[in-house]
């Protein structure tokens, strides 16, 4: 019977259910969610699937050891007799990230150090030679996390996030990464059978996004991993993977997704990222301002990532802005289902519209909401003094 792996893989906060949901889809056994992340086990080839089709994951980190320890001594000794050579090579470049809740140690900078000493005096012993440190761009990430008694060794198998999916200019600042945009897709029911419109699309995230789901197009098909310079990797396998997840691509003819934004210089970086993305033809673009759009369907889902007001003089302007974003909802989009991904406490008591569901999210470390309207045909606004009160009084 083959050795299953134990696997841990962080995501945004928030979202560790809909992961857990992914994961076992992608065959992931024992599969469990924990604060920030989701563990699971399977074959180390496993980790292969889920780097190039997680589209939730943040990372893929493979456990090396889990136990306890009381000194900073236990946890060198414990390091220094892994056999590290086997996994990587002595030329491969390494960084150390150390994390930890509750830990008794004085000094968590000397145990990282502690920790790199092990791995390299473990090469010098068996090889002569030790590997180098670089902390931008290392060939091998190892991950620690140490709580009151116990030391948990990872080696990334990812290397770059996972949201770095390669079609997004890094230049341009965009408010959402990849992997939490596509979990608030996934939040939203939304499947590729239902119109989709994002009205201030900005960079296109979301459409990027819904468009390789409604693809099937495997999120990490154009990047490079970690696991692809592990000793233990087998490029055979690697190949399956690949071949697998292109055969999967739909042609999308049925697609209905929408985007538009009010500036014309942000739709051409919406347009040069759908194009990277590969799915340029299953998205239509408009110029419009979000205040003056109508429904491209007799319904859908609507998401739409508006400005937080976290900066100092848009707290006026927004008050203005969110009373009309409810009106334009309840009057051009009757029998969609609206989500509004916002940190700002204005939102809920501005826009006068009765929220069906909300859900925490993080973006960062910014608590968001996620906010759901079901506009139904007939008002469902609230008279501004009711919509103030539920709100002040409402708890999440």
């Amino acid at each position: 019977m083959m050795d299953l792996e134990h696997f841990f893989s962080p995501c945004p906060r928030g979202l560790e259910n809909v992961l857990t949901e992914e994961l076992r889809l992608l065959g992931a056994a024992n599969v469990e969610a924990m604060a920030g992340g989701v563990g699971f086990r399977g074959a180390f080839t496993l980790s292969y699937r889920v780097n190039l089709e997680s589209r939730i994951a943040s990372r893929v980190l493979w456990r090396i050891h889990d136990g306890g320890y009381r000194t900073e001594d236990d946890i060198y000794q414990t390091a220094r007799a892994l056999p590290w050579a086997d996994w990587f090579k002595v030329n491969h470049r390494i960084m150390v990230d150390l994390n930890a809740r509750n830990c008794p140690l004085k000094s968590l900078d000397f145990v990282t150090l502690r920790i790199k000493d092990a791995i390299c005096d473990c090469f010098r012993d068996s090889q002569g030679a030790r590997p180098d440190v670089d902390r931008r761009s290392p060939d091998v990430r190892i991950y620690a996390y140490l709580t009151a008694d116990k030391f948990t060794l990872y080696l990334d198998t990812s290397g770059e996030p996972l949201f770095k999916r390669g079609y997004r200019d890094r230049s341009i600042d965009a408010p959402l990464k990849e992997n939490l945009a596509a979990g608030i897709l996934r939040l939203t029911g939304w499947n590729a059978a239902e119109p989709l419109l994002d009205p201030m699309c900005g960079s296109g995230t979301f459409l990027a996004e819904a468009a390789m789901m409604a693809l099937d197009i495997a999120p990490g098909r154009a990047r490079p991993f970690a696991f692809q310079k592990l000793l233990n990797f087998s490029d055979g396998d690697w190949r399956q993977h690949l071949e697998r997840a292109g055969a999967a691509r739909s042609a999308g003819s049925h697609v209905q997704i929408f985007g538009s934004d009010k500036y014309g210089d942000v739709l051409k970086v919406a347009r040069s990222n759908l194009a990277k993305a590969g799915v340029e033809g299953a998205v239509q673009l408009k110029q419009v301002d979000v205040l003056e759009r109508s429904a491209p369907a007799p319904s859908g889902v609507l998401v739409i990532n508006p400005p937080y007001g976290v900066r100092l003089g848009e707290h006026d302007d927004l008050a203005a802005f969110y009373p009309k974003l409810g009106d334009v909802l309840k009057k051009q989009f009757s029998g969609w289902r609206a989500y509004i991904f916002s940190a700002d406490p204005q939102l809920p008591k501005s826009i006068r519209l009765s929220a069906s569901k909300r859900t925490p999210l993080f973006n960062g470390p910014l608590e968001c909401r996620l906010f759901e309207y079901k506009m139904e045909a007939g008002s469902r606004r609230k008279p501004r003094a009711a919509v103030s009160q539920q709100a002040d009084t409402e708890s999440d």
